[in-house]
């Protein structure tokens, strides 16, 4: 039994939604907004914070923050590559 059968190559439908890169710009993104969360927290850029919590703490926390917002932009991404491949007329 062949590997291809009835695919012509493994991954096609990650390459047409272009997750690769979704998920990439999604890792930025999630690291941006944890990376200005925490600053915001740490650095008190916005008055002086609660002194509950530790800089670990919110570390932590901002490590959830990222993944968060990175698969989050990740599916909003993929989701419209899908839309649009779907909308595209038949070759």
């Amino acid at each position: 039994m062949s590997t291809n059968d009835g695919d012509e190559r493994p991954g096609g439908l990650a390459a047409a939604l272009s997750v690769k890169r979704n998920v990439t710009i999604g890792a930025a993104a999630g690291l941006a907004v944890a990376a200005l969360a925490y600053l915001v927290r740490v650095l008190e850029l916005f008055g002086p914070a609660p002194t509950r919590g530790s800089p670990v703490l919110f570390f932590g926390l901002a490590l959830v923050l990222a993944t968060s917002v990175a698969v989050l932009v990740a599916v909003a991404l993929s989701a419209v590559s899908a839309v649009r491949a779907a909308r595209r007329p038949p070759e």
